[in-house]
């Protein structure tokens, strides 16, 4: 999977400039595609060199003026076909895991404190996707929301990071106690 389609299933929800993209990916795609601003702005400029998307110049008073981008038929029809595709496996690269495969050999007090830093961003998390998930529900119960919402898109990969971050918890509190009752911190 490349930025690319990312960006283009971003666009799904509608005409959006660069910033609005930005805040977009922070909110929802992150869980599964991490990018910066400066990325999204350069992918953008590529789509759009590619026909992908279009982008329209709004004029702003007391602003600078603002790109909007739309997916465009052929973006559509980009979209539609990395969707047909098989999927690469998943690949963990995560330097935590590197940390503790080496705790045997190293500090096991600045592996856990690492440990713990890594749970306390996992909870930040799993309170932010928990406000969005109530955000998209608007009151509704999950059942409902899934028959009767326009999109089901960001809902499904906001549960599946949601999921991640659940093992992610379960799994940091289970290293720990492992480490308290191996090495008595």
């Amino acid at each position: 999977m490349s930025l690319k389609h990312a960006v283009l299933a971003a666009l799904l929800e509608g005409e959006s400039s660069g910033y609005d993209l930005a805040k977009i990916f922070d909110v929802s795609v992150a869980n599964f595609w991490a990018a910066t601003p400066q990325q999204l702005y350069r992918e953008l400029d590529r789509l759009a060199e590619n026909g992908l998307v279009a982008a329209r110049v709004v004029q702003q008073e007391r602003r600078p003026n603002k790109r909007l981008f739309r997916l465009t038929e052929e973006g559509r029809q980009e979209l539609h076909a990395f969707t047909a595709a098989d999927p690469r496996p998943t690949a963990i690269r995560d330097e935590l895991m590197v940390q503790i495969q080496a705790v045997d050999e190293g500090d096991a007090e600045a592996v856990r404190n690492s440990v713990e830093k890594h749970l306390d961003r996992t909870r930040a998390r799993l309170a932010r996707f928990d406000r969005l998930r109530d955000h998209l529900l608007a009151g509704r119960d999950e059942a409902l929301y899934l028959r009767e919402a326009e999109r089901i898109g960001p809902y499904l990969t906001l549960m599946r990071g949601r999921s991640f971050e659940q093992e992610n918890l379960r799994w940091g509190e289970q290293v720990l106690a492992v480490l308290a009752a191996r090495t008595g911190i």
